[in-house]
């Protein structure tokens, strides 16, 4: 085990506070952005490519919870998989979330960027599933950065090939969502294949990036010894 990975286990009684936090983050909306409504289907699927817009759920400010310090977290819109215990189900289609230009996102971190210097905090995109939107979530990493802003990746790890080398770059930490640690279970939990994220994070390891493994142990479900020692 890499010296910059960490293990970090997610019991049921924890799921049950970590829903709880859920319910009141999405209760933050997305007060405070500028929203492109006027651009036609087509203007916001090449936005989205360069990620000039980001299909967004909702952001939080909060502390401790989404990677170290005070963080603000974006729930990005869309997810390719259908975990059976998802807490945050709403953010599965990309075309609920709401579009936001990438220059709102940029001033929204610059705002708090002094508060996230203080507290050894930043910015954290989460989801659904972060990686589905890569261009515009490495671009506000990329601003991030040269404002001197921590940055945090909250994924699953099973769109590694949307995340370029250059973009991995400018993630400070990972947070990998390891569903499980064999194919059959990781299928049965979540629909998709456990290659892809074992791959992610043998990229992250060979950049040197800080990774927390999180796991979430579902009696009855991903709690057998032997998943569990292969997760490990």
């Amino acid at each position: 085990m890499s010296e910059t990975t960490e293990f970090r286990t997610t019991t049921r009684h924890m799921l049950k506070r970590s829903k709880q936090y859920a319910s009141q983050t999405l209760m933050g909306g997305l007060s405070g952005f500028e929203s492109p409504i006027g651009l036609d289907r087509r203007d916001r699927i090449e936005a989205l490519r360069t990620g000039d817009i980001g299909f967004v759920h909702s952001w939080d400010i909060n502390t401790s919870v989404d990677g170290p310090g005070t963080r603000m977290t974006v729930f990005m819109s869309g997810c390719p998989l259908r975990c059976q215990y998802c807490q945050n189900p709403d953010t599965w289609k990309m075309r609920d979330g709401q579009p936001v230009y990438l220059e709102a996102m940029i001033r929204k971190v610059e705002r708090y960027a002094d508060l996230f210097k203080a507290t050894g905090g930043g910015i954290t995109f989460s989801g659904g599933e972060s990686m589905m939107q890569p261009a515009f979530v490495s671009r506000v990493f990329r601003a991030a950065k040269e404002m001197g802003v921590h940055t945090c990746l909250d994924t699953s790890g099973f769109l590694n090939r949307n995340y370029t080398d250059e973009m991995i770059e400018d993630i400070d930490l990972c947070l990998l969502d390891v569903k499980s640690g064999d194919e059959e279970t990781y299928h049965k939990v979540t629909g998709g294949l456990l290659a892809p994220t074992i791959e992610f994070g043998q990229r992250l390891a060979k950049a040197g990036k800080k990774i927390w493994v999180r796991f979430v142990l579902v009696p009855g479900l991903t709690d057998s010894e032997e998943n569990v020692e292969n997760v490990a």
